[in-house]
């Protein structure tokens, strides 16, 4: 035992001499990345200006992306050349990045898609009449190294790009279902600046008087794809949208009026969801129910592991129907659907505050009855609040189809579940235009009918905690149908002596 003990110390010690002997060049070698990404960039820019280096970037000297700025129509930034790169970031982050660089005349030789590798060791970071770009670099410092590579576009609303503007700031974007505010004279042309609202906040569309679509008569809705610039900070910070031709801007129609709009739901009541769970709705014009009925549907998802085949028909475990028969509401009041017991959070040792008071149009012993027309079982959990994604959608009468389209609908919850399939043939549960949603692809301008299609991907949170009603604030146009501000979730914590107000209060409200 002790010779074994000597043999294992002796062969340490062998070990460590030999390690300790080794040369330079037995060591595994890392040579630095000679590109950094507009990522990794941005983050070193403190609001000064910032003379770049390889000591400053890491090893790295150049920067390497896809050209998106576009001068053939004569609506692009002069003398910027406009690129947007990504790398892994990891953990789901999207990294993908744009920058302008001021090479002068010589940027209106590179087109969209091409490759480049521009060199910027000595050049300065900084802004310039509020666009981010980087100076002293020359066309000799570019090298196009390929062509024809596809674009990538993403779709976003003003709200996220003022919330993020770094994120978003010369890069290529779509602004979906917006609309001209004010509306524009029937003979208005794109050229100078007009501004555009969808619903989340304001961006203005430039366009200079020379471009060649400048005396193009605009169309007052749409989808507007271009580079986004942003100036000012804070509340003071404006969108500038550069669309880079005529093609950028695609024509589509706004959702339609609904009688009937999602304003909130209470997921997760005290004591238990049987019964107690409930949905709250907002009348955009007087409403009698048993001359012009509704039927609202709700799904969870919870342990899906099909699509459902019969899309808000599908009933059993993933569906639930109620018809809207009987009773009356007024324009501008809340109305409420759900299970019988009426509590403001549900029931627990402590009853919560009675609300059945306020305007029910059905009341459902969900936790004992099936759903309307046999669809959807009797079930202790009709909102999900947690795991898969779950939504709620309002039909216009009773008698729906698998074809039949939704006047609104939300999902809110997880990201999992079998929800969606594009076939042949497609199936999932159907969408229509709304402040989230869209029957048309702003990417592609293709038909999008159902969640999970396409860029329909849009969902609401959880509420932020146990016993919380999920409040909708938004702003709705009960002439036109149209979302002035799109609806925004706020968690509302209750408790047994909460108030009616508290969950109508500061909701969605109605203009006109």
């Amino acid at each position: 035992m002790k010779m074994t003990f000597k043999y294992i110390l002796l062969l340490t010690v062998v070990v460590g001499i030999w390690t300790g002997c080794k040369r330079d060049d037995d060591y595994v070698k890392s040579t630095p990345s000679a590109f950094i990404s507009n990522f990794d960039l941005k983050k070193l820019y403190k609001n000064t200006d910032l003379v770049l280096n390889a000591k400053l970037l890491g090893g790295a000297t150049a920067i390497k992306g896809i050209v998106i700025s576009d001068f053939s129509a004569g609506n692009s930034p002069t003398g910027l050349l406009i690129l947007q790169n990504s790398r892994m970031a990891g953990n789901g982050i999207d990294s993908l990045r744009g920058m302008a660089f001021n090479i002068g005349a010589d940027a209106s030789k590179y087109a969209p898609g091409d490759s480049v590798h521009i060199n910027v060791d000595g050049a300065t970071l900084k802004r310039v009449n509020g666009i981010l770009q980087i100076v002293g670099v020359t066309n000799a410092s570019v090298k196009k190294v390929a062509s024809g590579r596809t674009l990538r576009t993403q779709a976003v609303n003003t709200g996220k790009i003022l919330a993020n503007p770094s994120f978003y700031e010369s890069t290529l974007v779509t602004i979906s279902s917006a609309l001209y505010d004010p509306e524009p004279a029937a003979d208005a042309t794109y050229s100078g600046d007009h501004v555009i609202d969808d619903g989340f906040g304001n961006a203005t569309i430039h366009t200079e008087t020379t471009a060649t679509f400048a005396s193009n008569t605009v169309l007052p809705t749409g989808n507007f794809t271009g580079i986004p610039f942003i100036s000012g900070s804070g509340a003071s910070a404006k969108i500038n949208l550069w669309m880079r031709n005529a093609d950028d801007f695609f024509f589509v129609v706004l959702p339609k009026l609904s009688p009937v709009i999602i304003t909130g739901y209470m997921v997760d009541p005290n004591g238990g969801d049987g019964n107690n769970e409930y949905i709250q709705f907002i009348a955009t014009r007087d409403i009698n129910f048993a001359t012009t009925p509704f039927a609202v549907y709700t799904t969870n998802n919870a342990g899906a592991s099909v699509t459902p085949a019969l899309g808000w028909n599908t009933g059993g475990s993933r569906t639930y129907k109620f018809n809207l028969t009987s009773g009356t509401v007024s324009k501008g009041q809340y109305f409420y659907v759900g299970g019988t017991n009426k509590n403001i959070d549900g029931s627990s040792s402590v009853v919560s505050t009675d609300i059945s008071s306020s305007k029910w149009i059905v009341s459902l012993d969900y936790s004992n009855l099936n759903g309307a027309d046999g669809i959807g079982t009797k079930t202790s959990n009709l909102l999900a609040n947690s795991g898969n994604v779950a939504g709620i959608a309002v039909f216009s009468g009773t008698t729906v189809g698998i074809n039949s389209i939704p006047l609104d609908v939300i999902f809110f919850g997880g990201a999992g579940g079998v929800f969606y399939s594009a076939g042949p043939p497609e199936v999932g549960y159907r969408i229509t235009n709304t402040d989230y949603y869209s029957t048309i692809n702003p990417l592609t301008r293709l038909p999008q009918n159902f969640y999970g299609a396409g860029t329909n991907t849009s969902r609401l949170s959880f509420p932020s905690a146990a016993t919380s009603f999920s409040k909708l604030g938004g702003v709705y146009d009960a002439t036109s149908g149209r979302w002035v501000s799109g609806r925004t979730l706020t968690s509302v914590k209750l408790t047994p002596t909460s108030q009616l107000s508290e969950i109508e209060g500061d909701g969605t409200s109605l203009v006109n």
